[in-house]
């Protein structure tokens, strides 16, 4: 009876690693329902060519003349017109702006999401923004929230950028799914790690780090993390703030565009603000 019982959980336990393997990427990539076109002033909707005869959607704000454009990647319950009131934010404090689409998301609801497929239409947009826009490389700023931290961070290891801006950043989607699940090997089940942490000491640009403390998806200690293994990091905690309201303060986004333009002291380590 004993082994029975025994195996039945075994068997149980296995099957629950099958379920979570096969439907992963729905958890991962929880993607919004209803593709919207967004609308802004003075921004463009791009479509380009893509890999495999794909199509990637960026939205675009020109930067005046010699100012810096943001490079920036959405979080997992996001689409491209989520973006827009950021994208009018930098617009308005004379900066350029770049959020690029993800496949499966959006518009481009008709592929299917992976850490490789967001990986290559990111690269495809940058490399538009360089030759087909007139954007320099050292003119660019790679900026990631919640899931596009990990975008941002590869582009980073890939060469792009002159900086680095992460809000609410994890180390990996092996450690949240541990965090989330621990009771399953994540380290075996996880197919789209996003492995921010071991890329972090390699990349030397300045980087700006915005977590909360009351952050509900991923835990305040990751931004942390990611704040010690970067060599040139600022880390801002916000006390009381969750992940999806972190931007909410003026004195924040300020922040983000100074950092945008001019930089932060290298290496510094900020104290949480009330």
């Amino acid at each position: 009876m004993l082994l029975l019982v025994l195996a039945a959980l075994v068997i149980a336990y296995v099957g629950l690693c099958v379920l979570v393997f096969v439907n992963q990427r729905r958890l991962v990539f929880p993607v919004p329902l209803g593709a919207r076109e967004p609308m802004l002033p003075g921004a463009s909707l791009l479509r380009i060519p893509g890999p495999e005869g794909s199509t990637v959607y960026a939205l675009h704000v020109s930067a005046p003349a010699g100012a810096p454009t943001v490079v920036h990647f959405h979080g997992n319950g996001e689409q491209l017109a989520d973006e827009q009131w950021l994208a009018q934010r930098f617009q308005e404090a004379g900066l350029g702006f770049y959020a690029v689409e993800y496949p499966g998301y959006g518009l481009a609801v008709g592929q299917g999401p992976s850490e490789v497929g967001i990986y290559a239409a990111a690269e495809t947009a940058l490399e538009h923004l360089y030759r087909e826009l007139g954007v320099p490389r050292e003119r660019t700023v790679l900026q990631g929230q919640s899931l596009g931290s990990g975008v941002a961070v590869e582009m980073a290891k890939r060469g792009h950028g002159a900086r680095l801006v992460l809000i609410t950043p994890y180390t990996s989607i092996v450690d949240v799914g541990a965090r989330l699940f621990p009771w399953l090997p994540a380290s075996l089940l996880v197919k789209d790690p996003f492995d921010s942490a071991a890329k972090a000491p390699g990349l030397k640009l300045p980087v700006l780090i915005i977590h909360g403390t009351q952050d509900e998806v991923v835990p305040v200690d990751m931004g942390q993390r990611m704040g010690t293994l970067f060599p040139n990091a600022t880390t801002r905690i916000l006390e009381g703030k969750r992940h999806n309201d972190v931007l909410d303060r003026p004195a924040i986004l300020q922040e983000m565009m100074e950092f945008v333009r001019d930089g932060v002291r290298p290496a510094a380590t900020l104290q949480p603000t009330p």
